[in-house]
């Protein structure tokens, strides 16, 4: 099991601030993104990966090349901008 969270506005566009989620062997992040993905529709929109977001695993911003652990928290966001 693994803890996962979603911030601004793909909490907005999933309809929930986080889950957990049966994961019982290490997956790579760009795995994880499309399992969750093929969820359904707003899923897919969300967090397809041509999608541009961050995600942090146990508070530490990763690339998608990172292994995902059962036990870990994931955090999805949105890339910050400002000006």
């Amino acid at each position: 099991m693994i803890r996962l969270l979603y911030f601004a506005s793909l909490r907005e566009a999933l309809g929930c601030d986080g889950e957990d989620y049966p994961l019982e062997t290490p997956v790579s992040l760009a795995e994880l993104r499309v399992q969750l993905a093929s969820r359904d529709q707003p899923w897919c929109d969300a967090l397809a990966p041509e999608q541009p977001l961050l995600a942090a695993i146990n508070q530490q911003v990763v690339s998608a090349e990172a292994r995902i652990h059962p036990g870990d928290e994931v955090a999805f966001f949105p890339p910050v901008t400002g000006g």
